[in-house]
């Protein structure tokens, strides 16, 4: 099943909004918001185990999306008190990333350092546990899969919006025509006369 998704751009010939149709398969939004909510939800495992249904190579071509994909489930399993397995985990999976790369070695050291904590609340790196953290992750493993698959990774909503407000404006100094003047409603309203 296919969703017909308005982009935008501008007619060379007079300077006016066009809108141009593209195609994007539903079945993809879909897989795509089920990784999403795999990783906010906190179910890494489960999220790259999608991704590499998706394609493997999203996670082959990027290895600090997969570092921070193996650090967010590092710090699930320290949000669960799996103390052992989180320091196995550790050593086994991300301390020899640590070695390649300096960067992943800092936050390493940061993310283990919740183990030395038990009230996460006295912790300087406690942020790593906040719900920020798992949309931080999430966000950019949706914007790798979008450009994966050849699609812009900022939503375009806000931009068609920008775009409506504009053009009705443009109309306004012209005519008088039936608008939409609340963008959560989007319903058109008759012109006060």
């Amino acid at each position: 099943m296919l969703f017909n998704c308005s982009g935008y751009g501008l007619n060379q010939d007079n300077g006016y909004p066009y809108l141009e149709i593209a195609d994007i398969d539903l079945a993809t939004i879909t897989d795509r918001m089920a990784v999403k909510k795999a990783v906010q939800c906190g179910n890494v495992d489960d999220a790259l185990e999608k991704v590499n249904d998706l394609n493997p190579e999203i996670l082959d071509t990027n290895p600090q999306l997969f570092f921070h994909l193996q650090q967010q489930r590092l710090i699930e399993l320290i949000r669960n008190g799996k103390v052992e397995e989180a320091l196995e985990f550790a050593q086994e999976e991300l301390a020899p990333r640590g070695e390649e790369n300096e960067t992943f070695l800092e936050e390493l050291e940061r993310t283990v350092a919740l183990l030395a904590f038990e009230d996460f609340s006295n912790c300087p790196v406690g942020e790593l546990l906040d719900i920020s953290q798992r949309l931080k992750t999430a966000s950019e493993v949706n914007a790798a899969i979008l450009t994966s698959q050849s699609h812009e990774k900022d939503p375009k909503l806000p931009s068609l919006l920008k775009m409506l407000i504009w053009a009705q404006n443009q109309l306004d100094e012209k005519s008088t025509y039936p608008g939409i003047n609340n963008l959560v409603t989007a319903v058109l309203e008759d012109p006060a006369v």
